[in-house]
């Protein structure tokens, strides 16, 4: 089940191994496997390929008419056999991800109390505070776990609070870790801390599984996730723990509480920033300029633009060979206007109406701007931004004029429209690309088809911001390496190398996108993944005594230890 042929020993027979979904192979049951085993006669006569197996298991898929009921059947298969679950999902990745991620997994979550057929992960809850550590060593089974995924399931996908239902998003965040990066299942864990709900809806029903009592806020809070963190680090030291739809405030300070004491990472801020910051640094280069001349209007002032912000910054620092002091951080942060529905995020607001997370190097001083109006347009006429990156859920917002305005100044306007779903999207490519002449570079949140580039037969390749063609490698690099810490500088690395794998560079057609297709997740973020272990050496945070010397030794040595599906 992996892609060493060394052989795991399983002190288990018949009915058990069928029963233990990380050992259970079904009808790939060999006739000499069976015979060790004790399954002779437990299954039908006939031994399966792998291939089989799949071929088989895609029949039943197609056969489930809805989403939902596709996401119960996955669901149900991994249950029962995690190789041809992760086989199955590694032939149709594309077509899959979807179901087992967002967007069906959300309606999976919503519905949890009412689809629940058996627990996977660990479930912590106020009242068995107590009982944590043993409770979390029970879980952990005496294994060294390379990665734990937690969530309190205050913000899910775009579905907000979900009480105890968090639980599927942090199982399906470490499928694709397993899936797309290739982290052994048997060694990650699901955690949902649930610390009760504010949803008046779940609190009314009957059925409702979880901890049924409004969320654990201040204080009480903070000491249960503490409690909590500090086993993870007093039990798994080197594991990679991925915290996971947390609310917006508690996600930032969380991650910035504990990122320096142990190996921390956040989808939600830093996974968005990152494959943004890819994007960037590819149409960047496909204008031939550099990240530190940009001018950069980030339209939407929450944790996801922030986080981009941020990002960013620190990319333009390494970028220009510039200290990560306070003085340097400013000069590059000057480079940012940060604009939400009150306008552009200045001094003059008052720090009571500014996020509290918003460090004051973002915040445009007054007299630059005088009494003027400040919403999107006016700053993108003072500004004349060379990036417009948009996380607001306003839909429509990057409209004609912002565009063609911004278009006046730059020839080759980069615009990112990333907010999700769809239909909030800042602005549709075909409408910025006929709006530019077929100039704008452009990323969006959600996968868009091509469009036509005006004037010509020619199409423009619409690249997709998604956060799994770079988070897993990120993880995965962090967990091979055995980082104290995934520190800025090594997310910034994995960025870079993703840019360098833009078709738009690669094949040196700036018609193509700014990001590989999802179709490449696996491969491109095996490659992210090298980027960040080499970083990782070079800060001194790795803690891997066996990692080889020398790139091409690295690469043979992370490809062997990736798990893989194996009949």
């Amino acid at each position: 089940m992996s892609t060493t042929s060394s052989k795991t020993k399983v002190a288990l027979r018949g009915g058990a191994i069928l029963n233990n979904p990380r050992f259970n192979k079904g009808t790939a049951f060999s006739r000499q496997e069976r015979a060790e085993f004790g399954l002779r006669g437990r299954l039908p006569y006939a031994a399966d390929t792998l291939d089989e197996q799949v071929t088989r298991a895609y029949e039943q898929y197609q056969s489930r008419e809805s989403d939902l009921l596709k996401n119960s059947f996955l669901q149900s298969m991994k249950a029962q056999n995690w190789t041809l679950f992760y086989a199955l999902l590694n032939r149709h990745l594309e077509e899959m991800f979807p179901i087992v991620y967002t967007p069906t997994e959300a309606d999976a979550i919503a519905d949890y109390s009412h689809l629940f057929r058996r627990s996977e992960g660990l479930y912590l809850s106020p009242p068995e505070e107590d009982n944590m550590e043993e409770d979390f060593l029970d879980a952990c089974e005496k294994r060294e776990l390379q990665l734990i995924v937690v969530s309190d399931a205050e913000a899910i996908l775009g579905i907000g609070d979900q009480g105890s239902g968090g639980i599927g998003i942090s199982t399906a965040k470490a499928v694709i870790y397993s899936l797309v990066a290739g982290v052994d299942p048997a060694k990650c864990l699901a955690v949902t801390l649930d610390v009760g709900t504010n949803n008046k809806d779940l609190l009314d029903d009957d059925l409702y599984i979880g901890y049924r009592e409004k969320r654990l806020r201040g204080e009480p809070y903070d000491k249960f996730v503490e409690k909590f963190v500090g086993l993870v680090k007093k039990h798994q030291p080197t594991c990679l723990l991925h915290f996971e739809d947390f609310g917006i405030t508690n996600a930032e300070r969380l991650l910035a509480k504990y990122r320096e004491q142990h190996s921390i990472f956040n989808d939600d801020i830093q996974g968005t920033g990152a494959v943004t910051l890819a994007a960037v640094q590819a149409g960047v280069a496909v204008t031939k300029s550099k990240l530190q001349e940009q001018r950069i209007i980030i339209y939407g002032a929450g944790s996801a633009g922030l986080g981009i912000a941020r990002q960013l910054r620190d990319a333009i620092l390494l970028d220009s060979s510039s200290s990560s002091s306070s003085s340097a951080k400013s000069k590059a942060a000057k480079q940012f206007c940060l604009v939400d529905k009150a306008g552009l995020v200045k001094k003059s607001l008052g720090r009571d109406k500014i996020r509290q997370e918003i460090e004051d190097d973002f915040i445009r001083d007054e007299e630059d701007w005088g009494g003027e109006e400040t919403g999107l347009l006016e700053v993108v006429k003072k500004v004349k931004p060379t990036i417009l990156i948009g996380t607001s859920t306003h839909a429509g917002a990057f409209n004609e004029e912002v565009v063609k305005e911004m278009a006046k100044h730059v020839d080759r306007p980069i615009i990112f429209p990333l907010s999700n779903p769809t239909r909030l999207c800042e602005a549709q490519p075909k409408d910025i690309n006929n709006w530019t002449d077929g100039k704008a570079l452009m990323a969006t949140g959600s996968p868009f088809p091509p469009v036509d580039i005006p004037g010509s037969d020619r199409k423009y390749i619409v690249a997709e911001c998604n956060n799994a063609l770079i988070y897993p490698g990120l993880g995965l690099g962090t967990i091979l390496s055995k980082s104290s810490t995934m520190t800025d500088k090594m997310i910034v690395a994995g960025a870079q190398r993703l840019a360098h794998l833009a078709p738009a560079l690669k094949e040196k057609n700036p018609d193509l996108a700014l990001l590989p297709a999802f179709g490449d997740a696996q491969a491109v973020n095996f490659e992210v993944a090298l980027a960040v272990i080499e970083q990782a050496v070079e800060e001194g945070v790795s803690r891997e005594e066996g990692l080889p010397k020398g790139k091409e030794e690295v690469r043979k040595w992370a490809l062997e230890k990736r798990w893989e599906p194996e009949g």
